[in-house]
């Protein structure tokens, strides 16, 4: 049984996390996230999938290594449940379904968004490049907007077969999956309850070593980061489980690692306060303020993308301390600026 070792969870195999059910570390093009968690679930003769992968040859290798130790292979994968439209779970599904036909299921609420990143005439950047700049992070959006021509979009995003609602629920053999809706890290983003089991699977919404990004899509909800918390206390208040999570190792309790996020948002909200008393009132001054990662870097160590991810994040504590009345907010000559109250 898979006891999710933090020293070996990149590692490639399948893994078994509880009868019927095993994990599938499948690689990524990026060193930061290291690998991403597919998660199998066999009834017999068919598999259905949650999330997918990356769509490269090396996640397809893994994932075909991985079936065929279990005596399967991708043919029989009858169902991919995707818990967000991120690239990392949507792009393999997209994939095989030309490939196999298989069905591919999404959150309905990455509708709007997916939308709009299909779209013919859309540059799938303009919308973040935009906000950037409103940010205060102007020469941030330069810097990006000359590497940010993503021609791999039509070929790895496709509207799915079906949208799944909060409430729903996944049949498969004498397994009973609960749909939650729990957007934040993105507007659709889903888990997966099996409560008479005991599993959550957590796709990116509840991580066991990092803090999910928060506020970079193209369409943002008025409040991505209350939604997120919100989404915390949803899972909080449902039955523990063992946390499945997309990156990083099996933990388990759910709810332990969900009192930690929520701790840590708590005090990240007090800094970004404490940074915008102290006279720094864009986003990306208040993020220059603020140290990042468990290695506590500076905003100019991080890279070109995990600095926009840091701009838009701080945004997003900005605006939920601006919903709580503890900062208010202006758009002047295209800078959004946050004050003191």
């Amino acid at each position: 049984m898979d006891n999710g070792s933090s020293d070996d969870w990149t590692a490639p195999g399948a893994f078994e996390v509880a009868p019927g059910v095993y994990r599938v570390p499948l690689p990524l093009p990026n060193d930061g996230l290291r690998a991403v968690n597919v998660y199998v679930l066999r009834h017999g003769d068919d598999l259905v999938l949650i999330d997918s992968g990356w769509a490269i040859a090396e996640a397809r290798a893994a994932l075909d290594t991985a079936l065929e130790k279990l005596d399967f292979s991708v043919k029989d994968v009858r169902r991919f449940l995707v818990t967000h439209v991120h690239r990392d779970h949507y792009a393999q599904a997209v994939h095989l379904r030309r490939e196999f036909g298989m069905q591919v299921s999404l959150g309905a609420g990455e509708r709007r968004n997916l939308e709009l990143t299909i779209a013919p005439d859309q540059d799938p950047m303009a919308d973040q490049l935009h906000r950037l700049r409103l940010l205060g992070a102007g020469d941030l959006a330069d810097r990006l907007s000359t590497i940010a021509t993503d021609s791999e979009l039509t070929k790895d995003f496709e509207l799915p077969d079906d949208w799944l609602h909060d409430g729903d629920e996944i049949v498969h053999g004498d397994r009973t999956l609960h749909a939650v809706e729990t957007p934040g890290h993105t507007r659709g983003h889903v888990v997966f309850h099996d409560t008479e089991s005991h599993l959550l699977f957590a796709g990116d919404h509840v991580l066991p070593a990092i803090t999910p990004s928060i506020g970079f899509e193209p369409v943002l909800s008025a409040n991505p980061l209350g939604d997120f918390l919100g989404s915390l206390a949803l899972v909080r208040q449902r039955p523990d489980a063992r946390l499945l999570p997309a990156h990083g190792p099996v933990t388990p309790s759910v709810h332990a690692r969900v009192d930690e996020l929520i701790a840590h948002h708590g005090a990240r909200l007090d800094e970004t306060e404490a940074a915008v008393v102290r006279g720094a009132h864009s986003a990306h001054q208040v993020a220059s303020q603020l140290r990042w990662t468990r290695r506590a870097l500076k905003l100019t160590d991080l890279d070109v993308f995990n600095r926009m991810l840091a701009v838009s994040e701080t945004a997003a504590h900005l605006d939920l301390l601006v919903a709580q009345g503890r900062l208010t907010r202006t758009d002047v000559d295209g800078l959004r600026c946050y004050l003191d109250v």
